[in-house]
């Protein structure tokens, strides 16, 4: 599966509507509304690259009231029981 966080800037007049029409993609597994320097981020998960295109460039930058993306590709997860061990550094309680 590869995993792929979009930024999204949108107008702020629609970005509710913006940001159902963007869950509504298939690809689109979660849609958040944001503090910061964006106002939504999108996560896509595929299983080729060449479907990031399809959803990304075909679809998500198309949706009316998008101003722009920035999208980060994922190389690895790391769930909390990964973190949790990663920390521990061999030190026994």
């Amino acid at each position: 599966m590869i995993t792929a966080i979009v930024l999204v800037s949108a107008d702020v007049n629609r970005i509710p509507e913006v940001a159902q029409e963007v869950a509504d993609i298939p690809g689109v597994t979660e849609v958040y509304s944001v503090a910061g320097d964006v106002d939504l981020i999108a996560m896509v998960r595929v299983r080729r690259h060449e479907e990031l295109a399809d959803v990304i460039a075909d679809r998500i930058n198309k949706v009316p009231g998008i101003l722009d993306t920035s999208t980060h590709i994922a190389f690895r997860a790391y769930s909390q029981h990964d973190l949790e061990a990663a920390f521990a550094l061999g030190i026994e309680e």
